[in-house]
């Protein structure tokens, strides 16, 4: 099985890299080809050139090698793997960024069907995203709607074809114990290992 695992948190050491390691280890363990990418160490540019904004076309062949990469990368995957921080109620500017230069039409989505939707192309079935927070739970559902779990399992990865969202909040991290960011790991690492089932 061929899975990416994409973290994007620009300090090394932080929880959100422990928990990208985690993953990637236990996917390797169990046999998968695993696509790991921290997009801050690679210096993945986030910024959407003029020449990326077409909607309706395919998208011309990427002229940065690195984006011509990751669009090779994600049109063979068979699941997806988040790790990111709620900044915002976003990801950071790295993975939004990611997206939009690596989910291009003719890569992970086609317009102009003929009922008129759009058609997502990715073979990815699934996809798990692992978010830390510093906001309790019920503020951010009272207050803010979860905006995270809109973005990902209602305007991105249902549009390239991925049907299979799952998410989990690992909260509050700020103040949280080296027990608790250890049965966290453990978490991660089972939600991993259960995208192969």
């Amino acid at each position: 099985m061929r899975i990416g695992v994409y973290l994007a948190h620009p300090r090394p050491g932080s929880f959100n890299h422990a928990v990208f390691d985690a993953v990637v280890d236990e996917l390797r363990g169990r046999g998968c080809q695993v696509f790991a990418h921290d997009l801050c160490a690679e210096g993945f540019a986030p910024l959407l050139a003029a020449d990326e904004t077409g909607t309706v076309q395919s998208a011309p062949g990427a002229h940065d090698p690195q984006v011509a990469l990751h669009r090779e990368e994600v049109a063979v995957l068979d699941a997806m793997v988040f790790v990111h921080p709620n900044w915002w109620g976003m990801p950071p500017a790295v993975l939004t960024g990611w997206v939009q230069r690596v989910f291009v039409p003719g890569v992970a989505y086609k317009l102009g069907t003929a009922e008129g939707e759009p058609a997502g192309l990715l073979k990815a079935a699934r996809a798990l995203v692992l978010n830390t927070s510093d906001t309790p739970a019920g503020r951010e559902e009272g207050e803010f709607g979860d905006p995270l779990h809109n973005i990902w399992s209602a305007c991105i990865l249902p549009y390239v074809g991925v049907a299979d969202v799952r998410r989990v909040v690992f909260r509050t991290v700020t103040d949280s114990s080296d027990e608790a960011r250890a049965a966290w790991l453990h978490q991660a690492r089972t939600q991993a290992a259960a995208l192969l089932a």
